[in-house]
């Protein structure tokens, strides 16, 4: 896994404030309703609402609020069009990032990506220019004690994870992405917790990166993850843990 994994991590546990939380919940809406309206609003017949319905809940989204999502995005009219584009750019110490969107105005989106690119030293680029760096993986989190993690390692394996990683206090469960349902369920039938499962593009090669380029690549995908339109954020860079707890610190 790369060092954008443990920055993840790391978030997780500092938690976000009101305004920040806030954010989450309307682009987690939006994830629930792109996923209802694709493949209907029941959880148990749709793969990737249920995963959104999970990870709404996973971030302490009330019920109301998931509920209202599904209906709107089921209901007669529907809700508005959103389109899922992914854009690929640059970033400093030459790292490649892939910035997953739902937008209903593209012209919008572009603008303020390429300006967050810019401000931080680097370029958006065409479609293809670093996507082919990144492989889409199924990817389960579940937290862990040190002392567990080796037999949860095993667990994963034998029901089809392709590798798994300590992070920290949490393991991360790679998967073919045909297989992330099945694993998942492997897991919680094991009577683990799965605290996240959903896709994820994973990059194929990692960058270092010295603290200075980190501490420049970290601003960049914080203030893209703060876009409205944004939901996703993926890097190739490398984070060491002094960069991380320093920029933290």
């Amino acid at each position: 896994m790369s060092g954008h994994s443990k920055w993840a991590t790391i978030k997780r546990a500092k938690g976000a404030n009101d305004q920040k939380r806030g954010a989450l919940f309307t682009k987690l809406a939006r994830e629930i309703m792109q996923a209802a309206k694709q493949g209907g609003g029941d959880p148990a017949m749709n793969f990737k609402l249920r995963l959104a319905v999970q990870r709404a809940k996973a971030a302490n989204m009330p019920n109301d609020n998931i509920e209202r999502a599904i209906a709107k995005a089921t209901g007669a009219g529907g809700e508005d069009n959103l389109d899922e584009i992914t854009y690929e750019g640059y970033g400093p110490g030459g790292t490649a990032i892939l910035v997953a969107t739902l937008t209903d105005n593209r012209n919008r989106t572009v603008s303020e990506i390429r300006h967050q690119f810019s401000r931080a030293g680097g370029s958006l680029g065409e479609t293809g220019s670093v996507g082919w760096q990144f492989e889409a993986k199924g990817l389960i989190t579940v937290p862990v004690n040190a002392s567990d993690a080796e037999e949860l390692a095993l667990q994963a394996i034998d029901a089809g994870a392709e590798d798994v990683e300590v992070q920290g206090d949490v393991v991360e469960v790679r998967t073919d992405p045909s297989s992330l349902e099945t694993v998942r369920k492997a897991l919680e039938s094991a009577g683990l917790e799965v605290e996240n499962a959903d896709f994820a593009m994973v990059p194929k090669v990692v960058v270092e990166l010295e603290e200075k380029a980190a501490h420049q690549a970290l601003r960049l995908i914080e203030a893209l993850e703060d876009l409205e339109d944004v939901q996703r954020v993926y890097s190739n860079a490398d984070f060491t843990d002094e960069a991380l707890a320093n920029y933290t610190g």
